[in-house]
């Protein structure tokens, strides 16, 4: 792989403009260091790379990430890749390549951090670039399948990726809503309190934020070992939840739900109890960030009762 960097220059917002493209902050900097890295850059390279450079940016960082088969993966980076395809920016190739007016237009970009970047990392690449992210971030190396292979003989960075896999305890059921979260940090509270199954209790699980609808969803949880069930029968139709400015209104409203509709659904909230008695790890999700706002407490509250075990839900 061919890597050289090109000096960045300070018209980035005005040649995002005069091109007719509005740019993400992030699809900025992923372009800067693409072209930074020069062309054709593997897919597992410059996913660390993307990776590496993001740790460096503190609460700035671009992309979120995950841990994944081959360490730290970003899915928003793949969802912008088929954009910034679209927009005839990246070249659809096996590689990471920007096209000619992806070029054109990442020179324009003013980020001298990503050539800071590049600099001191251009040495790195295939197996060493994978074990540096995996020495330096151990956590996004625990679901690694070639951990071994790439790390060798380094047994305290394979200790290191051992100790810093999450050990759950506490409570078996938890619920958590995605509202202000990207999926990589959704997905990573996941990991982090041991849920292996994940109940939707959406009624429609559509989302027009990235990642929250039910096939991408489901793609991303599988992807780190987490089950995902939709459960659509114990959810609330959308017109219902029209006009919800109060605390008082949603309050109304759950209580009518608790009256009429969770009687009726005593199969789905038995189903999850099933879960937790056999070992699973259970957290039902819905939108909304604030549990008293969300019907899935409700939810949550009725599984409590339904078993011979006392059992408190926690809200992530």
């Amino acid at each position: 792989m061919t890597k050289t960097w090109v000096a960045a220059m300070p018209r980035s917002h005005d040649a995002c403009e005069a091109s007719g493209l509005r740019l993400l902050s992030r699809q900025r900097h992923l372009l800067a260091l693409l072209h930074a890295l020069g062309e054709g850059v593997p897919k597992l390279d410059f996913q660390k790379f993307l990776f590496l450079y993001s740790q460096t940016r503190g609460d700035n960082a671009p992309y979120e990430f995950v841990p994944y088969r081959f360490g730290a993966f970003s899915f928003t980076s793949y969802a912008d890749r088929r954009k910034l395809t679209e927009r005839g920016l990246l070249a659809d190739e096996d590689t990471w390549q920007l096209t000619s007016e992806g070029r054109r237009l990442a020179v324009t970009i003013d980020l001298p951090a990503v050539g800071d970047f590049v600099e001191s990392h251009r040495h790195l690449g295939g197996d060493a670039l994978v074990a540096e992210s995996y020495r330096r971030f151990p956590y996004f190396a625990s679901r690694s399948e070639i951990a071994t292979k790439v790390l060798g003989r380094d047994i305290a960075a394979r200790r290191r990726i051992t100790a810093a896999m999450p050990r759950p305890n506490g409570a078996p059921l938890m619920t958590i809503g995605y509202e202000g979260r990207s999926l990589e940090s959704y997905i990573n509270v996941l990991l982090t309190h041991g849920v292996n199954v994940l109940c939707d209790v959406r009624r429609n699980p559509i989302s027009r934020k990235y990642g929250f609808s039910k096939r991408t969803l489901t793609t991303a949880c599988e992807g780190v070992g987490v089950r995902y069930a939709h459960l659509p029968e114990l959810g609330i139709v959308g017109d219902r939840r029209q006009s919800l400015e109060t605390q008082a209104d949603y309050d109304r409203l759950f209580e009518e739900y608790e009256r009429n509709d969770l009687p009726r659904q005593a199969e789905a909230i038995e189903s999850i109890r099933r879960m937790l008695e056999s070992g699973e790890r259970v957290a039902l999700t819905c939108y909304e960030q604030l549990p008293h706002q969300c019907h899935r407490h409700c939810v949550a509250e009725a599984v409590e009762r339904c078993g011979k075990k006392p059992l408190t839900a926690v809200h992530l």
